[in-house]
C-alpha cells in the first residue's frame, strides 16, 4: 500500500467505495488511490444477494461490481481482507490491523455497516445464519442444497426478500416478527398487508407481534425456535434478519461528528473534518428534497453519496442529487420505492391490490413526500418528480387509477 501523503484513501470496498474511486477517475483525478476492504471480496453488488444469487440465478462472477483488471488499469489500489483500527487526523494516517499506517490527502469512510445480531439464546447453533454479506449467503446456499425447516427472523426487505427465495426453491418457511405487520417500520399499512397475503399464498406461514425467546438445538445444531408465548416451531435452519448497525466506531473514536444514526456529512459527503468524507450505509446525509438528515441504505444512495465525494475531492461541481429510490424484488412482485415516508400524515391508494399492480402515496401536510409503487412503473417515475417538485397534488386524482400519472404531474406544474 502506498504511504504517500496526497493520495486519497478509501476505507471499506463496496459499492459507495467502488464508485467514489470510479468517479474520481471519471473527473480527471490522477493522485493515487487505495480502496481497502474488510471482507475478502472486491467490490459487489449485495441487492441480488438475497434474491437471485441466493436461488443460484445468478453466479458469483456476475456479482463483482468491476473485473480484476480494472483496478490495474485505473491505478486504483485494492487491498481486501484488511481491517482499518484507527484514524489519526493530525497525522492523516490510518492504522489498519495488518500494521500499516498510509498517509491521506483526503480519505472516504465506506465502512458500511454489520447485521444486527438479537440477543437469543442458541443464536451460536449449527445452521443459524445472519442476513448480510456474500460469505452470509454462501454459507445459507450451501446449506440449503438439501429441503430444510426454515425459520426467518424478521420481516423486513431482507427477509421477505429471502423467504421467497427459500419458497421457489421449494423449503418449507415460517417468517417471525416482532412488530404488529410486517415492514411496520418502512411501510403504510396497505403494503404490509399486501405483502403478508402475497407470502401467505406461497406457503410461508407469518407471525407477527411475536417474538423468538430461543433457538433450540440437538447435539449442537438449530432443532427449533421457541416464541415467547411457549411455542415451538421445528426448524433445522434459522436465517436471521433485524437490521443492521452502521459501521461508524471508527470515525466516532476519531471525534468525528455523529448524528441522525451515522457519520454526520454535508451535501458534499464532507464530515465534519474537511479532509474526510463518508459514504454508503455508515453516514447520514441531508436529504436534497427536504433537508431532513437520515441515513440511507440504497444502492442509489451509495452511488449517488459515491459521485458527491468524489466530486469534492477533484474540485468539480456537485452532481446532480435526486430524491431517495429503493426497490424489493419477491416472486413476480417489483416493489420500487421513491422518496422517504417517515412523518407521512395521510396516505392515498391507487389502484387495487388485488390486481397485483397498484401504488400507496404518502403526503405530510398535503405534500407528497413517497410512494410505494408495486408493479406500477408510471407512478413511481412520475412520484420521484413530484417529490423533487415538493408538490402538492391532488389526492382525488392520485386515487384515480382513470387518470394518467402523467396528467397529475402536468396539472401540478401548471
Amino acid at each position: 500500500m502506498t504511504t504517500q501523503h496526497a493520495q486519497t484513501l478509501i476505507i471499506g470496498a463496496g459499492q459507495a467505495a467502488l464508485q467514489a474511486a470510479l468517479s474520481l477517475r471519471q473527473f480527471g483525478h490522477e493522485g493515487a488511490i487505495a480502496m481497502v476492504g474488510e471482507e475478502p471480496f472486491p467490490p459487489y453488488q449485495r441487492p441480488p444477494l438475497s434474491k437471485a444469487y441466493l436461488k443460484g440465478a445468478l453466479a458469483r462472477e456476475r456479482l463483482y461490481l468491476r473485473p480484476d483488471d480494472w483496478y490495474q488499469d485505473q491505478n486504483v489500489d485494492l487491498i481486501t481482507g484488511v481491517r482499518a483500527e484507527a484514524i489519526d487526523r493530525n497525522a492523516r494516517q490510518v492504522r489498519f490491523d495488518d500494521r500499516s499506517s498510509p498517509s491521506y490527502g483526503a480519505l472516504i469512510i465506506a465502512t458500511g455497516a454489520r447485521p444486527r445480531m438479537p440477543a437469543i439464546d442458541g443464536a451460536t447453533l449449527k445452521g443459524v445464519f445472519l442476513l448480510r454479506g456474500l460469505a452470509d449467503i454462501d454459507a445459507i446456499k450451501a446449506h440449503m442444497e438439501t429441503p430444510r425447516r426454515i425459520v426467518i427472523i424478521g420481516g423486513g426487505y431482507i427477509g421477505l426478500e429471502a423467504a421467497a427465495a427459500a419458497r421457489q426453491l421449494g423449503h418449507a418457511v415460517t417468517l417471525v416478527e416482532t412488530a404488529a405487520r410486517v415492514l411496520q417500520r418502512v411501510a403504510g399499512a396497505p403494503i404490509s398487508q399486501f405483502f403478508e397475503d402475497a407470502h401467505k399464498r406461497e406457503g410461508v406461514e407469518i407471525h407477527t407481534g411475536a417474538s423468538v425467546s430461543e433457538i433450540t438445538g440437538e447435539a449442537g445444531a438449530v432443532s427449533g425456535v421457541r416464541l415467547a408465548g411457549g411455542e415451538v416451531i421445528d426448524a433445522d435452519m434459522v436465517l436471521i434478519g433485524v437490521g443492521i448497525i452502521p459501521n461508524a466506531e471508527i470515525a466516532a473514536q476519531a471525534g468525528l461528528e455523529i448524528a441522525g444514526g451515522g457519520i454526520l456529512t454535508d451535501r458534499d459527503a464532507r464530515t465534519s473534518d474537511p479532509a474526510i468524507f463518508a459514504v454508503g450505509d455508515c453516514a447520514a446525509r441531508p436529504l436534497v428534497n427536504d433537508g431532513a438528515l437520515v441515513r440511507l441504505e440504497s444502492v442509489h444512495n451509495a452511488i449517488e453519496q459515491g459521485k458527491l465525494a468524489a466530486a469534492a475531492i477533484a474540485g468539480k461541481p456537485r452532481p446532480r442529487e435526486d430524491c431517495p429510490w429503493f426497490w424489493s424484488d419477491q416472486y413476480d412482485l417489483k416493489l420500487q420505492i421513491a422518496g422517504v415516508s417517515s412523518g407521512y400524515d395521510e396516505t392515498v391508494v391507487r389502484g387495487a391490490p388485488d390486481d397485483r399492480q397498484f401504488a400507496v402515496f404518502y403526503l405530510k401536510e398535503r405534500r407528497l413526500i413517497a410512494v410505494d409503487a408495486i408493479n406500477a412503473p408510471a407512478e413511481f417515475i412520475v412520484s420521484k418528480k413530484l417529490i423533487m417538485d415538493k408538490a402538492s397534488p391532488d389526492t382525488a386524482l392520485l386515487a384515480d387509477a382513470t387518470v394518467p400519472m402523467k396528467t397529475i404531474a402536468e396539472r401540478c406544474s401548471g
